[in-house]
């Protein structure tokens, strides 16, 4: 499977030497490799990832004089694909860092490559990984419970009593519903039916119809991207009248686009980054988001209105932060242990969705500081207080 933007950076490189400049007399480049969904039914979540990276590579080319190579590749939304990525970025390559990818199962599939080969992974989305079986991922996205007991704490204050749940029938609806059954009990609300369907599917009716049957005062959904807008068109054309609560993986322009009107009004906890400028500016996020937007604007000659496309800015900002202080030479076994090391140790990075401290031991490395509640209204997403 061939690199699809591995030309952007070789131009880049290539334009440096005809300015002049000695790139021999420089130590090695340092590789990053990507594996994400430009294709198939995660593609409105892995586009943006992969247009987030290219703005972080521009962001910050280099680290300590060593120039960053980055190598993107598509798995197709399919897991088994992302794992042969995966593979051909470490053996073929030589990548020292793995990043990925648009849904927790690929992400999955990519962490046990990094875990076999000795290889970190900074993975972009939440994951599902017992960090003593593989102590070489990190993700720098929200932890689901983190989010879901912002969702959790809204209900109660809108007076919800029961709600039922609908999500995909994989690991990232596992996620979200375990996460709801965890926070939704202590805080005095009952969690009606677990409906479930494939990120594939066209139609909820038969599932949407089981859970109105039960009578909930709400649902909740645990879907991501345009998929993840089915729940909420199935339950406009049913007539619900109800909150509907979504979360952070439905953040992204494309479910805006595809979910319409019957969005309209939908609560859902997302990094403070989706709504950078509502916030005050002493926000620690606030500067970084805004400078992204900047950057990624020039990068792609678009406007950045997802939170994925910043999820990569993040995982680049712990990989310099990390590499800065790793030793060795880039392509080494060495290099590569020093640096899942130092990406374990980061201390107060200060990204666009929240400020990163890694432990080991501990997949996640954001607080209080990573999540905030906003509301849909009229296609726009408003901080809601």
């Amino acid at each position: 499977m061939k690199s699809l933007m591995q030309t952007l950076t070789r131009s880049a490189l290539t334009a440096a030497l005809g300015a002049g400049l000695a790139f021999t007399a420089l130590a090695a480049d340092l590789k990053v490799g990507l594996s994400v969904s430009l294709s198939g039914p995660n593609s409105s979540i892995g586009v943006p990832y992969a247009k987030g990276m290219q703005a972080a590579l521009a962001y910050k080319p280099e680290v300590k004089g060593r120039k960053i190579q980055l190598i993107v590749l598509d798995d197709g939304s399919d897991p088994s694909n992302a794992a042969r990525n995966a593979r051909k970025l470490v053996e073929e390559d030589k990548v020292d860092v793995l990043m990925g990818t648009s849904g927790v199962p690929s992400a999955i599939a990519i962490a046990q490559v990094g875990r076999d080969a000795k290889v970190p992974m900074i993975a972009l989305t939440p994951l599902q990984v017992d960090p003593a079986e593989n102590p070489w991922v990190v993700t720098v996205a929200q932890p689901t419970q983190l989010m879901i007991d912002a969702v959790v704490q809204r209900m109660k204050k809108d007076g919800v009593k029961n709600v039922g749940y609908i999500g995909f029938s994989d690991a990232w609806g596992d996620l979200v519903y375990n996460a709801l059954m965890k926070s939704a009990p202590a805080a005095g609300i009952k969690v009606l039916g677990n409906e479930r369907y494939a990120r594939g599917d066209a139609s909820v009716t038969g599932q949407i119809l089981k859970l109105l049957a039960m009578r909930p005062d709400a649902v909740m959904t645990g879907g991501a991207g345009t998929p993840g807008a089915l729940p909420f068109l199935a339950l406009t054309e049913r007539g619900f009248k109800g909150p509907v609560y979504g979360q952070h993986g439905l953040i992204n322009p494309e479910f805006v686009r595809v979910v319409g009107a019957a969005g309209q009004g939908a609560l859902m906890p997302t990094g403070p980054v989706i709504v950078a400028e509502q916030l005050p500016d002493g926000y620690p996020t606030k500067k970084i988001a805004m400078d992204f937007r900047q950057v990624f604007q020039k990068v792609n000659n678009e406007p950045t209105s997802d939170a994925f496309s910043a999820y990569s800015l993040d995982g680049w900002l712990v990989f310099i932060d990390a590499s800065a202080r790793a030793k060795g030479e880039p392509g080494t076994p060495e290099f590569r242990q020093s640096l899942r090391d130092a990406i374990v140790s980061t201390k107060e990075v200060v990204g666009t969705h929240g400020v990163y401290n890694f432990k080991p031991g501990e997949l996640y490395g954001v607080d209080d500081r990573a999540r905030v509640i906003v509301k849909l209204d009229n296609g726009k997403w408003k901080l809601v207080p």
